[in-house]
């Protein structure tokens, strides 16, 4: 080797051991570091020996090297790991972007809380084998989408697919994969006689028909009583119930809060819907009112449509759900405190509530197939249990305190003060009930009457000022009265609210206050009917129809003929 030698080898271990460290500092693992530094630390004899020299004891070598793996596996997981205050990144997509005024699709970032965890979701439709995207986007903390990466539907056969997942657009794909069923196993034939075969098959079956012709007549001959709830029951979700087969539910908003729990706004994909929360305390006014909407023929325009029933969380947090149409107008009370009404918006609310609790009243032994409608009492009838319809139409809700009655049969456990003071009837408020279904629904009528008074006081058809919007007996006892204040008021002085001389100058409105009058009659057989209210504002408002002249005025009062004789006073009571 030539003198020049050494010094050559001397440079190319000088770059290479430059280009080893340039190499190993590019964010390697623990492992590729440690063999890259052991690769690319060559020297010479010398160098090693001065080195040796310099390192400490190979015990403490060892240590080292064992710390400086776990910092730097640890840095590898930490950088890998994802922490709950992460920023969540989902793809964004919705079908009714126009209706809603939103975006049609996009990126949606995911603010969630520090404590809580953001998923992504997605769904859809499969119509006849064509995928039809309904949403993406951002989804609350649910346990049911921890750690999945993948977006994967298990559902069977739902009308609307609902899958959800954790990671940044990880909604991007979306699979339906069913939960696999174990395949069914045909046991081998017996060889048993035919005779003893059939003798085992027909024998249960003859004694099974048996129990259930038992089980049936006793049904018909003896109900048990409404409002009995185990409380020890765990209560579910109605048979059939559409609600389990739509996903997602969110609240959105509460709406209203009472006696017996709070009402949200909710909504289900793209139909928003009212959600009445109760506490599992109130198990028995849900499940009542849960029952009532589910007896045959509650299906009718002015009653409240249902959706359905279920409990949410577990015991001892558990909260049990009732959900519903939803409307924005929400109940007529909210609207009359901020709202007046005209003559031909009077006589449509006043007619379709009358329709409604004329419906509820009524037994209809026949409907379709073998089924029976039994009369129902609602209660609490008052104008905070009345929604409107976008149109005004009401729609009659909350039957927590309802009571059915069967034909030949009592009413089962009642009790008497029950409902809204204010518009307790006297008999209520005396404590002198008849527990028969007459009694009670000519309870709900002098309820009506109250309410009936209540939108006559905002109707500007009469020409002058309006009021503000009161209460029934809020000038006589104030916002909250004591039992015996409404006592000493409704009974023993027999006080109802005022009916102003201007409402009378009104014909129709007079005719009006001539039918609520009727119905908070203080002799409960002298009140009239649901139907045959109904049947008397329909005959006035025809009449105020047929006799107004055409007005360029909206405001301007009605002028009809004051000589119209009321429908009889013909009760169905």
């Amino acid at each position: 080797m030539s003198p020049a030698d050494p010094a050559r080898r001397r440079r190319e271990e000088q770059r290479t051991e430059e280009q080893g460290q340039l190499y190993c500092s590019g964010g390697w693992g623990s492992r590729q570091l440690l063999k890259c530094w052991r690769r690319t630390r060559r020297t010479t004899g010398e160098e090693q020996e001065e080195q040796q020299r310099a390192l400490p004891p190979p015990e403490e070598q060892k240590m080292r090297l064992v710390v400086l793996l776990l910092l730097l596996q640890g840095g590898e997981c930490a950088g890998s790991g994802r922490g709950g205050a992460d920023t969540q990144r989902c793809q964004y997509y919705n079908v009714n972007y126009e209706m809603e005024k939103t975006n049609q699709s996009g990126v949606e970032v995911c603010e969630g809380e520090a404590d809580k965890r953001s998923h992504c979701y997605a769904s859809w439709r499969n119509a006849s084998g064509a995928i039809q995207l309904v949403k993406k986007g951002c989804w609350l903390d649910d346990f049911n989408c921890y750690d999945r990466s993948d977006c994967v539907a298990t559902e069977d056969n739902p009308e609307v697919f609902f899958c959800c997942c954790e990671g940044n657009f990880c909604n991007e794909k979306f699979i339906h994969l069913p939960d696999p069923r174990s395949p069914v196993i045909k046991a081998p034939p017996s060889s048993v006689d035919v005779l003893n075969v059939l003798i085992y098959c027909l024998s249960p079956a003859a004694m099974l028909s048996v129990v259930l012709l038992i089980a049936v007549w006793m049904y018909r001959h003896r109900k048990p009583p409404y409002g009995h709830v185990d409380i020890s029951e765990d209560p579910g979700a109605p048979p059939g119930s559409p609600l389990l087969s739509l996903k997602p539910l969110q609240l959105l908003e509460v709406k209203a809060m009472g006696r017996f729990g709070c009402v949200w706004k909710g909504q289900i994909l793209n139909e928003y819907v009212a959600v009445k929360i109760f506490p599992i305390q109130n198990k028995e006014s849900w499940q009542n009112e849960r029952d009532v909407f589910l007896t045959p023929g509650m299906r009718h325009e002015n009653i409240l449509r249902f959706i359905g029933a279920e409990r949410r969380g577990s015991h001892p947090e558990s909260e049990l759900w009732l959900i519903s149409e939803f409307h924005e107008r929400g109940s007529l009370s909210d609207f009359l405190k901020g709202n007046v009404v005209s003559w031909s918006e009077l006589c449509h609310i006043a007619e379709s509530m009358a329709r409604g609790l004329a419906y509820l009243h009524e037994d209809i032994p026949h409907l379709k197939g073998d089924r029976h409608k039994p009369a129902i009492a609602h209660r609490d009838f008052k104008s905070k249990n009345i929604i409107l319809r976008s149109d005004l139409t009401a729609v009659i809700a909350d039957f927590g305190l309802a009571v059915c009655f069967e034909a030949g049969e009592p009413p089962g456990e009642t009790h008497g003060q029950v409902g809204t003071r204010r518009y307790m009837a006297p008999e209520v408020l005396e404590g002198a009930i008849n527990f028969q279904r007459d009694a009670f629904l000519r309870i709900d009528m002098y309820a009506v009457g109250l309410v009936l008074w209540e939108v006559v006081s905002r109707c500007r058809a009469a020409d002058g000022p309006l009021d503000q919007y009161l209460l029934p007996f809020e000038e006589e006892v104030g916002q909250h009265p004591t039992l015996e204040d409404l006592q000493e008021v409704v009974v023993h002085k027999k006080m109802r609210p005022t009916i102003k001389e201007l409402w009378l100058k009104h014909s129709g409105l007079a005719q009006i206050c001539e039918t609520v009058e009727e119905c908070w009659d203080h002799d409960a057989e002298a009140r009239l009917s649901a139907g045959c209210v109904e049947e008397r504002i329909s005959q006035i408002r025809r009449h105020a129809a047929a006799t107004t002249a055409p007005t360029s005025d909206a405001n301007a009062a009605v002028t009809m003929v004051t000589n119209l004789e009321p429908p009889p006073k013909e009760s169905s009571l």
